[in-house]
């Protein structure tokens, strides 16, 4: 299948898998960019720049298909050395970042000096208009759905994607809450040229993260996430657990006059020991609403493959059906 996302980035099939913190490793990229879609390192993961281009090069290794990079530009007094991080992605000769986040507009004459392409990952048609000013090729649209970070507009895909599709000329994809076939025939139907997804592609074979963290996505249903930080303006959409439960508790004591600094502990570094060691309980951590649709664990290529063949059987047989 060729739309613009596919030939903007050299790709087969128009699936994105969107950087995750310590998920987006050289063995989750590889996989996918090997399926056809296009895999992402997720560069803050890595300590330093140096670090990344280890990463980049480790990823080399396991295919020679298109790869991308995730840049996520965090607000803060101390912020990482984006320079240096791009640098190391061109020098690795990665041509696909994906920047969410602050705006990347700092960074853009940077990574454009590079030659490489940039889809911003936004949650509101004014964030994707600001992202076509300032130069990106694409944007990757983030429905209220997803996990993770959906802003604070909570509008669904199914009032996003048309709204950008009617404000856009640069191509963009559907993210957020998104796992299947029927999913992606009706994001290409509201103008989307592709899918990027998260939650669904945690819960595969090569997702370098612990089977707890799989089967606890596979065990969940739809109603199982939880909206954390909402009083903060940094909403963040998690699976539920213990450390949710206590967190939201402090949320609703505190009220107005929560700090970041009230929930330090439960949010700062707890990502290792849920990722790596499978201790679903030590933190919240992302997840999508996509978990209710998440009944298997295949490899890479067998959700793309059956992503687009299914799709295809649909656009040509029941769609077609009622023209």
């Amino acid at each position: 299948m060729k739309t613009r996302i596919t030939e903007l980035f050299g790709i087969e099939h128009p699936i994105i898998q969107g950087g995750m913190h310590h998920v987006g490793l050289a063995e989750m990229a590889s996989a996918v960019s090997n399926a056809g879609g296009l895999g992402i390192i997720t560069g803050l993961t890595q300590p330093s720049p140096e670090d990344l281009a280890n990463e980049i090069a480790r990823c080399r290794k396991m295919t020679d298909k298109p790869i991308g990079v995730n840049l996520t530009f965090l607000p803060g007094f101390v912020a990482p050395d984006y320079p240096g991080y791009i640098e190391a992605i061109a020098a690795g000769g990665v041509k696909i970042v994906e920047t969410a986040g602050r705006s990347p507009e700092k960074y853009m004459p940077q990574l454009k000096e590079a030659g490489i392409a940039v889809i911003h990952k936004c949650t509101s048609v004014r964030h994707s208009l600001k992202a076509e000013r300032i130069g990106c090729d694409a944007v990757s649209v983030d429905g209220f759905e997803c996990g993770g970070h959906p802003g604070e507009d909570d509008i669904p895909n199914m009032i996003l994607l048309p709204r950008c599709a009617e404000e856009l000329s640069i191509p963009f994809v559907a993210s957020g809450g998104l796992g299947n076939s029927q999913q992606f025939v009706a994001a290409l139907a509201m103008g989307a040229e592709g899918i990027n997804m998260g939650t669904r592609f945690i819960a595969t074979q090569e997702a370098p993260v612990h089977d707890n963290v799989k089967q606890a996505i596979v065990n969940a249903s739809e109603l199982d996430t939880r909206l954390i930080m909402r009083s903060l303006r940094n909403t963040e959409r998690v699976l539920n657990n213990a450390a949710v439960e206590k967190l939201i508790e402090i949320e609703q004591t505190k009220g107005d006059e929560l700090g970041i600094e009230d929930i330090a502990q439960l949010v700062g570094g707890v990502y290792p020991k849920i990722m790596r060691e499978g201790d679903l309980d030590a933190g919240p951590w992302s997840c999508g609403m996509v978990a209710g649709l998440i009944n298997d664990i295949p490899t890479c290529k067998e959700l793309i493959d059956r992503i687009m063949n299914e799709a295809r059987e649909s656009i040509r047989g029941r769609l077609a059906a009622f023209a």
